[in-house]
């Protein structure tokens, strides 16, 4: 038996890792995470993976996946490339800890996004076709309250912030603030898909960042210091919850979540 705890109210994905989240009214979830997510990643010149904490403005690039194999590139000025983004040549990577074997993307996205970062960056996904998630198929997608976003608007005296810029898989409506820190172990059906939280997403500086323009706006961890720093959560500085892709299947904005008892 499921209970019904509310529905979803966003989706949100990024071919690329670091850059801007987009939302999308429906998602396809699998065991690697929603189709598409996270499909590629970058690297700098050692061959570590790079993100937003290394390069904030990274955040203000739209990627957007296209038919055929293309991905195009929009930047904060304007300028758009588009190509098929094709495999070129085996690397090794750094990916957090681990070394794991990469393709190199072909075609101008490194040189587009090396010029505007300012350093020395190049393209890749992984050679065996797995997601740039963080944390692996326990955590192959997010999920996070509206309620909870709204306490750290609260918190910071704001009316509302851009949820994006906690870069979460889905967003749900009709529970109290922070009741997902409680699922853990527990299954969730969202959509046709079922999913397990493992447990909850530890914060960083990236959260700070406008997910429009990539600049330093809102104190996020000082916040969540302050409104959530004596919670038992499984990462410091949590808010929402990182879960497994137990039942592939879709799910839409405006799907019931229930929780499985």
């Amino acid at each position: 038996m499921a209970n019904a705890a509310g529905r979803i109210t966003a989706l949100s994905i990024s071919p690329v890792k670091a850059l801007r989240v987009e939302r999308r009214e429906r998602l396809l979830l699998e065991p690697g995470g929603a189709r598409g997510d996270r499909a590629m990643f970058l690297i700098d010149e050692r061959g570590r993976m790079v993100n937003g904490k290394h390069h904030p403005q990274l955040t203000a690039v739209v990627a957007q996946a296209g038919p055929n194999g293309t991905l195009s590139l929009e930047l904060p000025d304007g300028r758009r490339v588009e190509q098929e983004a094709g495999l070129g040549e085996e690397l090794k990577v750094r990916f957090y800890s681990k070394s794991r074997p990469a393709r190199a993307i072909e075609g101008p996205f490194s040189e587009v996004l090396s010029a505007y970062a300012g350093a020395p960056l190049r393209l890749v996904a992984f050679a065996d076709g797995a997601s740039a998630i963080d944390r692996g198929a326990a955590g192959a997608v997010t999920l996070m309250s509206a309620a909870s976003a709204e306490a750290v608007a609260r918190a910071a005296g704001r009316e509302a912030i851009d949820a994006r810029r906690f870069r979460m898989t889905i967003e749900f409506d009709g529970v109290a603030a922070f009741a997902e820190a409680a699922w853990i172990g527990r299954e969730l059906t969202v959509g046709a898909a079922r999913i397990k939280p493992f447990g909850h997403v530890g914060r960083c500086s990236i959260t700070t960042l406008d997910p429009e323009r990539g600049l330093v706006d809102l104190p996020t961890l000082d916040i969540l210091r302050e409104i959530r720093g004596g919670a038992e959560t499984t990462e410091p500085l949590a808010l929402g919850v990182f879960c497994a892709v137990t039942t592939p299947g879709e799910v839409a904005v405006g799907d019931e979540l229930r929780v499985v008892d």
